[in-house]
């Protein structure tokens, strides 16, 4: 896998137009290759931006959340959410490089994605060209972050192993390689998570990558997620605390 960094300006609130920004920035694109773009430049974009002396920020989190626990039932003071089907703190919500804003996850982030493929596609005359629009998570008894994808397009999310044999020709029962979020650690791991200024990046020679040339249906983005009550850690996400939160429908 090679992947190059794409260094811009300094996006902030007056930069309007994301597809102004792809034009300065993204100089070439090759065939059976993926663009990936922080979820916080297509936010800025969209004007998805608050004062943060407008407006309590524990407030706004509620507000975006699908799903919180409150930050006093942890000893971070960190509130926990469930966002699009995504587990993380505070909904997305960011105010690291956003000078003086709070910075929400973008308004429908797979229409973005869908739209900059197309883009990608006309403008270099590709065929099998991918997105992925990324932020990061934390991970439960891992320190640190990692990448994630919150919205992809133009190729296969999963690798189906079930089935298959393995080397010594034992079938699978359950696995499934994520490649979407693989792809997306890979991504904000060279792209930084501090003032590389580094927010798109361009992913090639890419190994068991199964190119599709349509946007993602709604069939197949259902089963990339899973509901709560059939995933692995049910037992320990259904006894969680969680408060309804107002899904992030407030008006920005």
């Amino acid at each position: 896998m090679k992947i190059t960094t794409v260094k811009t300006h300094k996006i902030v609130k007056k930069d309007t137009d994301l597809f102004k920004i792809l034009n300065q920035y993204v100089l070439s694109m090759k065939e059976n290759s993926i663009l990936a773009i922080t979820s916080k430049i297509v936010s800025i974009c969209e004007g998805r931006l608050i004062s943060i002396d407008k407006i309590n920020k524990e407030k706004l989190i509620k507000q975006e959340a699908d799903f919180f626990i409150p930050a006093e039932e942890n000893k971070y003071g960190m509130t926990l959410t469930i966002k699009n089907g995504v587990l993380l703190p505070t909904a997305g919500i960011d105010e690291s490089n956003a000078n003086g804003f709070y910075i929400l996850w973008p308004k429908n982030p797979q229409k973005t994605a869908n739209q900059i493929r197309t883009y990608l596609q006309k403008r270099f005359n590709l065929k099998k060209v991918g997105v992925l629009i990324t932020d990061s998570k934390t991970t439960p008894l891992r320190f640190g972050t990692t990448g994630i994808n919150i919205a992809y397009s133009g190729f296969a999310p999963l690798n189906n192993y079930i089935g298959k044999p393995d080397i010594f020709g034992k079938k699978m029962r359950v696995t499934k390689s994520n490649v979407a979020d693989g792809l997306a650690a890979a991504a904000v791991l060279a792209m930084g998570e501090g003032k590389e200024q580094t927010p798109i990046a361009i992913l090639e020679d890419l190994p068991n990558i199964k190119f599709i040339n349509q946007n993602p249906t709604q069939k197949e983005l259902n089963e990339f997620t899973i509901k709560m009550a059939d995933d692995i850690y049910a037992s320990i996400l259904e006894k969680a605390n969680w408060r309804k939160g107002g899904g992030g429908k407030r008006k920005i």
